[in-house]
């Protein structure tokens, strides 16, 4: 088993909260304190910053809880909807860069120094909305920027096919290393999402191979779906095969940072205590299958020759036994 860390999205502990009042950030840390086998969790920033994100991190802590990292988030400003780095006014760009450099700062407080970009604001909806060319070097310009902000932050990038915007400027794997290539520094690097991967109609373990041969994996979000939309099921519903496939190369390439829940539970109000919780509990066990599989060199044998008969009879009867 390549890793014990879980962690999982603060926001799924807004499901099924039972009080009048509204939950503080303190709530939601505190009613994930009580997932047996979290160890822990992202915030959003800057929506999880207040009063501060050194006094948020000291509270998780207290909590037992540790801070993985720091996910942007641009709705501060209504003017990011039409972009954060790839607005077509320069003063809103720099706000988005300044935004995340503060982001930065805050990691740096907290002795983190993970920021994972989701860039949902970053596209198109139209066509003749957008000179491409320029957008992409907007976006390749603002990253690179932030990178070199503080070069013992790592930037992950974490792609999705779409939404809010119709098209995303990083929608998938592809776009994504080629940014990477064009920002050329070493402190960037690729957070896979299996339902955004899914929904890219990319291949789970592929994505995981090639940024490991192109880049580096810096974020790892299980969760599941139907490949239509981010549905953010719980983890191993739907594609078991392709998760644990996932994990299989996740393993060999010795991915050492903690395994994040990005399910949403609050969809249909379910209990976000039990529900981590049977991810943790699915997880671990596909990560118990994941060590036979590794150590079955019949399985090499067959991947080797591409004997998909012959693997999947070894996977059936470790899986079923």
């Amino acid at each position: 088993m390549f890793t014990n860390k879980f962690a999982t999205r603060l926001n799924s502990f807004k499901s099924n909260w039972e009080l009048d009042t509204k939950p503080t950030i303190q709530d939601l840390i505190k009613r994930a304190s009580q997932v047996k086998g979290l160890t822990h969790v992202d915030l959003n920033y800057p929506d999880h910053s207040q009063p501060s994100v050194k006094e948020i991190s000291k509270y998780t802590n207290d909590c037992g809880l540790e801070i993985n990292g720091l996910a942007m988030r641009y709705y501060t400003n209504p003017a990011f909807k039409l972009g954060a780095f790839t607005n077509p006014n320069k003063q809103v760009r720099q706000e988005a860069i300044d935004l995340t450099k503060k982001a930065i700062d805050a990691l740096k407080e907290i002795n983190s120094n993970l920021l994972t970009l989701w860039l949902g604001q970053d596209g198109f909806d139209y066509g003749f909305q957008v000179d491409y060319k320029k957008i992409w070097d907007d976006e390749i310009n603002a990253i690179k920027e932030i990178a070199e902000h503080d070069k013992e932050c790592l930037i992950s990038i974490e792609y999705k096919p779409n939404e809010p915007r119709a098209y995303s400027l990083l929608s998938n794997l592809g776009t994504t290393l080629l940014a990477i290539k064009d920002i050329n520094l070493n402190n960037i690097g690729v957070t896979i999402d299996f339902a955004h991967i899914l929904y890219s109609n990319e291949q789970p373990a592929l994505v995981a191979a090639l940024i490991d041969k192109h880049s580096k994996i810096l974020g790892l979000h299980l969760n599941d779906g139907y490949g239509k939309r981010d549905d953010g099921l719980m983890v191993g519903s739907v594609h078991q095969l392709a998760t644990i496939e996932l994990l299989y190369h996740i393993t060999k390439v010795k991915y050492q940072g903690p395994i994040y829940f990005d399910t949403f539970p609050d969809t249909t109000n379910m209990d976000p205590i039990k529900e981590c919780e049977l991810n943790i509990d699915t997880v671990r066990k596909q990560l118990k299958l994941v060590d036979k599989l590794i150590q079955n060199n019949a399985l090499t044998t067959a991947i080797e020759n591409q004997d998909s008969i012959t693997s999947h009879r070894i996977f059936n009867s470790i899986l079923y036994s």
